[in-house]
This record gives structure tokens, sequence and C-alpha cells, in this order.
């Protein structure tokens, strides 16, 4: 049976995500992402290389690879775990300290 619960408060460090801070673990290839179908491509961050391949940037976590979206804030918790979470509900989600 399902139940209502609450999300329980504890405190994190968080950053807009910008491109050139290294704050992603690495890029996959757009078309490896599209061909695999892991996720919705819809507004991913996409990044032109010089050799005109086109990357998505991603990080790693225990419930494995996140890609990163426009607009999203990388969240850094106590022990080293790092989540994705989007613009649209970042500020619900988490207040300044």
């Amino acid at each position: 049976m399902r139940q209502r619960c609450k999300r329980a408060s504890f405190e994190v460090e968080a950053e807009k995500y910008e491109l050139g801070k290294g704050m992603e673990d690495g890029f996959e290839s757009w078309t490896k992402v599209i061909t695999n179908g892991w996720i919705v491509a819809d507004g991913l961050v996409k990044v032109t290389q010089e050799d005109g391949r086109i990357v998505c940037p991603f990080i790693q976590n225990r419930r494995g690879v996140v890609f990163i979206r426009e607009g999203d804030y990388i969240i850094y918790e106590d022990g080293g775990e790092r989540h994705c979470c989007g613009e649209d509900k970042f500020h619900d989600r988490y207040h300044p300290v």
C-alpha cells in the first residue's frame, strides 16, 4: 500500500552546471545516446567538439550515468554522491542556508 512521505531534510551543496568547469565525469556521443535510447533527449546539453562530433556531458552516481540537461544544478551530498536537479524543481526542493 502506498503511503505519503516527506523527504528528509539535510544540507547539500549545489551549483548550476557550467560547461568548461570540469563538473561532469565525461561526455558521451549524442549518436550513442539516441541510438541506445537511454533517456528522453529533450533539453540535454550538447557540445560540438572541434572535429564536429556532438557529445553530451554526464555524471556518474550509484544509480548509473546521469546526463545533464540545460539549466540543471549539480547537487553534492556529504560522502561525495552527486545528483542532477532540474532548474524547474531546484528552488522548490532546496533553499539557501
